[in-house]
């Protein structure tokens, strides 16, 4: 079985987002593995007339709720169903497209540019960093932001088979390895868990000079 198989596998088990949320919207970005819970789209500054890229877009509903805001959203997703699913959801969303590919073959073969890249238990936990982030920060414009999510250390999450390892870091980690690989004003912390739940999530946030 190959690898897009093996996450379109997992993805068939995935449940769809809520049409709303506990606030009553109809999009929003989630962070966390938990509902309502965690920062929203303020990590990321205003986003109104920004390119973003997403790695690892699973069914859109993040990317699209930026494009609500004013950017413009390209999602890329390993797992082919992925893209279907995304485009059924909000193919008549103006700003936003949907592509499969692996990340750092799409990386490789764009000449593309973005003013953020989002990996929300995507990409960046699943990719060797030394060879993703370079990619990542060749692609963003001066200024740009790269954040990401993922469990921290130790933690259960998804992996199916033929997936390798997690790039599991703690925050002092990401932090000395985005440095080193030329991105500054590193963020990395941990957003604790709701009450009754023991499980945090890592969020980091880096730019490029």
């Amino acid at each position: 079985m190959s690898l897009a198989e093996s996450w379109d596998r997992y993805a068939a088990g995935n449940k769809p987002r809520r049409a709303v949320n506990a606030k009553g919207d109809t999009t929003w970005l989630n962070w966390t593995q938990y509902a309502d819970h965690g920062p929203n789209e303020s990590v990321l500054g205003p986003v109104a007339g920004r390119r973003v890229l997403k790695l690892g877009s699973g069914s859109g509903d993040n990317l699209a709720h930026l494009v609500t805001l004013g950017a413009t959203g390209l999602g890329v997703d390993l797992a082919p169903t992925r893209e279907k699913v995304a485009r059924e959801r909000w193919g008549n969303l103006p700003g936003l497209e949907f592509r499969t590919a692996e990340a750092t073959a799409f990386l490789r073969g764009t000449d593309e540019t973005f003013d953020v890249v989002l990996s929300i238990f995507g990409a960046v936990w699943f990719v060797d960093p030394d060879t993703l982030l370079p990619l990542i920060r060749s692609r963003l414009t001066r200024g740009g932001i790269l954040a990401f999510s993922h469990l921290p250390p130790g933690g259960e999450g998804p992996k199916p088979a033929g997936a390798g390892l997690r790039h599991d870091r703690t925050p002092h980690e990401w932090e000395r390895i985005l440095t080193r690989h030329g991105f500054s004003d590193v963020r990395a912390s941990l957003i604790d868990p709701p009450e009754g739940r023991a499980v945090g999530t890592m969020l980091v946030r880096a730019l490029v000079a």
